[in-house]
């Protein structure tokens, strides 16, 4: 039985040698073909998607989202790690949060001084309510 070899390591995890159990050119015998299980194949098919929307792809985009950056300082960074600590959130999901929550905000706020705006605007005179309540005085 041949030993593996422990100067080589495997590319995909790095952490295990790996084994020389057969020379690349030998030829291969005929039960050791691999026979492909169709139905399995076409299980995991059916739940992997088309296109993976979560895949960052070029590293740009994320799905449909743009990625952003935020740089903090320290004090700042060390804050949100702690808040979220306490909320059992990450630091990345509590500053979304805010992000979103700060512009839904905005947008309400724009949204409610158009409407000032606009009501300012009017051709409409509005009486006080109490004006006509007293009689007129006479002269």
């Amino acid at each position: 039985m041949p030993l593996p070899s422990l100067g080589r390591l495997s590319s995909r995890t790095n952490l295990k040698a790996v084994s020389s159990g057969r020379h690349r050119n030998a030829a291969k015998s005929a039960g050791d073909d691999v026979v492909e299980d169709k139905e399995l194949t076409s299980y995991l098919a059916a739940l992997a998607p088309d296109s993976d929307p979560e895949s960052t792809g070029t590293g740009s985009r994320f799905g449909d989202a743009q990625v952003y950056q935020l740089r903090m300082n320290l004090i700042a960074s060390q804050q949100l790690k702690d808040i979220a600590v306490a909320r059992n959130l990450t630091p990345q999901a509590l500053a979304q949060e805010w992000i979103l929550e700060r512009l839904s905000w905005e947008g309400q706020a724009a949204s409610a001084q158009e409407r000032r705006h606009s009501d300012a605007m009017t051709d409409e005179f509005q009486f006080p309510a109490d004006a006509f309540e007293e009689p007129l005085a006479r002269r």
